[in-house]
């Protein structure tokens, strides 16, 4: 634990310094601008409804699944022979 933590105190210290070195501290994109920022945001904006959108989907169809399930799991039980055996 004591490893960890000064691992991640060490880390955090440098990295800061070691990002900002390249480039002026320009960074790995290019320059910010306020379009690269506006652009970058609409993403983010158009990002989160998509993916509540894809996984609402996903989760509709498991459900809808699972009730199929269920419903013929009822349907085998109430047609079951009550004699059982051969």
């Amino acid at each position: 634990m004591t490893a960890l933590l000064v691992f991640s105190v060490t880390f955090l210290s440098i990295a800061p310094a070691a990002l900002a070195a390249a480039a002026d501290g320009e960074g790995w994109y290019g320059e910010t601008t306020d379009v690269v920022i506006t652009n970058a945001m609409f993403g983010v904006i158009l990002f989160f409804p998509a993916a509540i959108l894809l996984l609402s989907l996903i989760q509709w169809r498991l459900e809808k699944r699972k009730h199929a399930r269920m419903d013929a799991a009822k349907r085998r039980a109430a047609s079951a022979d009550p004699r059982g055996g051969w």
